[in-house]
């Protein structure tokens, strides 16, 4: 029976014409297992993962391979990206279990969903042998098997309550001395040499980046400075960039940025494209705004969906070959150019006889700037173009609440920054695609539930979140605490980008149900609601990984929602969801980027920046993007016509009863509900921003 052929998810469809019996991760397919008195194989991956490719192809597409799966196992098939706390329970104990985690994740369960055995990728050989021997585990060793699962189960439960407990003890301790300890954590780990942290693989630290940025714009900090800039050289001069079509890749392989793993993601490009346009605000780096306008080019380019939403990734393959659409031979450069401008383009992107990649192939880099800018520019477009008949990487095309949530971010700050309309319009398509698909009445699982909480004393669903759409139709994964706190974001953005109300009251909303379903009672934050599934544990992990935490995102989508709408509570409850940060900064910084970043707007105020003014009036343009360029760190803007009288219903709070001034345009500036004197020119309302908080 093909089971995932109606789902929503790419990665599943993927894998739905398998010989393989996969059965989507539902109570049915447990209790199949229970019925059949066998043990339960879930497989976690996603549609731009490389390996788990490799593993399908040589496992889940042969014949005999999926025969065993067949006959001694329930075969579970999940999508990491559409159930983030699947992965997270059982990633947790993969890396307990083995000492480190990856994707495709392995893991052997009962039938209740407790764990035994876990890995990642295995070769097809040793993978028969391994599920013949857990058969035969199964059958012959029951109690120590089931008895070792139960403890197992356990101890991730109480481990995961413990760590909450740990790291709330240690709140209290203030801001300013996190952020700035965290600054000198950071320069301990800092390559000075080749930009980054650590050493390789090397991840783009995005939201460290964003700390640093924040941080020197707050305190002057020269280290912080040098950090952020010289990451962001060193990223976008490597192979991690698309010197071509422009973009990041998930990472570089190597500590210099020069052979990256080929698959792109939207919550990158979404951060990154935000940390370069941060970095032209502050330095004016030329190379920051480009590559900051080329990322949300790519991003509406390359994945745009059909319905006005972001696609979730780019695959690393093309014609089953890793970076087969990216890497270039000289003489393949001389081909589309002729010999002249071959040599010169293959001087300037690195490119060698004996090649930076695989067999003789390489990765284009562009560490410096030719002088001839204008015969660089003729070459990318003619090689742009030639890449483009050959044959591209898949295109996982779901919709995540969370990830488009950052891009609206993004975009709507690249539109008003960079004057481009389009990337504005652009975002209130993706807005406006959550808010119709992805926002709806009571549980996404189960919309009846709605009435049932409102009869017995329970808060009614509100308005939730579904995580994941395709082609226009929601799926039936209700939301996690990020996809509510970074949707929250990007409507709070949104709304002071474009003046429209609406964004800023649909975020309300949504917080309303974070602080309600998704509060641990403690002023933290689980990361699945509490009526969605219950696993064997709640996952509850406040530190930032490839895209920033829940609880650290909620804490700044609270605080800018606080800051706009003159709410205490809203306010109380930032701070008390920076809670953690002490304790995982003091650790490990680069796990606390989101976390000390929200610091950094919590110690600058935020800024309250209400620009009123006539639309289409130059100088309401004007105050507008003086105010975002500026801006201090975590600043909130509002933009309104001069309408909204003071206490009227609606609207933006921010706004209340703040006017033209005599006839002209305006701009208030005020911190903690506390305001300054409005300014009319541009140059004021610089002045008026850089005053210290």
């Amino acid at each position: 029976m093909n089971r995932l052929k109606d789902s929503t998810s790419p990665y599943l469809l993927q894998h739905a014409d398998n010989p393989v019996d996969w059965w989507p991760w539902c109570d049915q397919a447990f209790a199949e297992a229970a019925g059949r008195d066998v043990p339960v194989l879930l497989s976690v991956g996603y549609a731009a993962c490389h390996w788990c490719h490799v593993m399908a192809h040589e496992s889940f597409e042969d014949p005999e391979t999926a025969a065993l799966l067949n006959e001694h196992v329930v075969a579970v098939k999940v999508d990491r990206e559409e159930r983030p706390d699947v992965d997270a329970v059982y990633m947790t104990a993969t890396q307990a279990m083995t000492g480190q985690g990856g994707w495709p994740m392995t893991v052997f369960m009962t039938p209740d969903k407790e764990p035994f055995f876990c890995g990642t990728y295995y070769p097809r050989d040793y993978f028969r042998q391994l599920v013949l021997s857990i058969s035969r585990a199964w059958r012959s060793q029951r109690g120590d098997v089931t008895g070792r699962a139960g403890q197992i189960a356990a101890a991730l439960a109480e481990n995961a309550a413990s760590t909450a407990r740990a790291l709330r003890s240690q709140s209290g301790v203030q801001f300013r001395q996190v952020t700035d300890a965290a600054v000198g954590g950071l320069e301990r780990d800092y390559d000075a040499t080749l930009g980054g942290f650590g050493g390789a693989p090397k991840f783009p630290p995005s939201m460290v980046l964003e700390f640093l940025l924040r941080h020197h714009q707050r305190t002057g900090s020269a280290a912080a400075l040098r950090m952020a800039e010289g990451t962001c050289e060193a990223m976008a001069r490597g192979g991690m960039y698309d010197q071509l079509g422009g973009g990041f890749a998930r990472y570089s392989t190597d500590a210099g940025w020069v052979v990256p793993h080929f698959e792109k993601m939207l919550y990158d490009n979404a951060l990154l494209a935000r940390v370069y346009l941060n970095l032209w605000r502050r330095t004016g780096s030329a190379l920051a705004r480009r590559v900051a306008e080329e990322t949300c080019d790519w991003m509406l380019r390359e994945l745009r969906t059909g319905d006005g939403g972001l696609a979730a990734s780019l695959d690393a393959d093309s014609e089953g070959a890793e970076g087969k659409f990216y890497v270039w031979r000289p003489a393949e450069l001389s081909a589309v150019l002729g010999p002249e401008d071959g040599a010169f383009a293959a001087e300037v992107f690195g490119v060698t006889e004996a090649g930076t990649f695989e067999h003789g192939t390489s990765v284009l880099q562009l560490r410096a700037d030719p002088q001839d800018a204008g015969r660089l520019a003729r070459i990318r477009g003619a090689l742009l173009a030639a890449r483009a008949a050959r044959v591209r990487p898949g295109r996982d095309d779901k919709v995540v609440a969370a990830w488009n949530g950052l891009a609206i971010s993004a975009l709507a700050e690249a539109g008003l920054l960079l004057g481009r309309p389009d990337f504005t319009a652009a975002a209130r398509d993706a807005a406006g695609l959550l808010a119709t698909v992805h926002v709806a009445d009571g549980h996404p699982a189960d919309r009846h539930r709605a009435a049932v909480h409102q009869a017995d004393g329970h808060p009614a669903g509100g308005r939730r979140l579904v995580r994941t759409s395709r082609d226009g139709t929601a799926g039936n994964t209700a939301g996690a605490l990020d996809d509510y706190a970074c949707t929250a974001e990007g409507f709070l953005t949104l709304s002071g980008m474009t003046g429209e109300a609406r964004w800023m009251e649909l975020a309300g909303q949504l917080l309303e149900v974070a602080l309600g379903s998704f509060g641990d009672g403690h002023g933290g934050f689980f990361d699945a609601a509490d009526d969605d599934e219950q696993l064997i544990f709640r996952p509850a992990d406040p530190a930032d990984n490839a895209t920033p935490s829940g609880a650290f995102a909620v804490a700044g989508a609270l605080l800018s929602y606080s800051a706009l709408a003159g709410s205490a509570r809203h306010r109380e409850a930032a701070e008390a969801a920076l809670g953690v940060l002490p304790g995982i900064a003091a650790r490990y910084p680069r796990a606390a980027g989101t976390g000390l970043a929200v610091a950094e707007a919590w110690l600058a105020g935020p800024s309250e920046i209400a620009v009123v003014g006539r639309p289409g009036d130059e100088r309401t343009r004007a105050l507008h993007q003086t105010a975002l360029h500026a801006a201090p760190p975590g600043a909130v803007l509002a933009l309104g016509d001069g309408s909204q009288a003071a206490g009227s219903a609606g609207g933006v709070p921010l706004l209340d009863g703040r006017g033209l001034v005599d006839g002209a345009p305006a701009a208030y500036v005020c911190r903690q509900f506390a305001c300054l004197a409005p300014v009319t020119t541009p140059e004021q309302l610089r002045e008026a921003l850089a005053r210290p908080a």
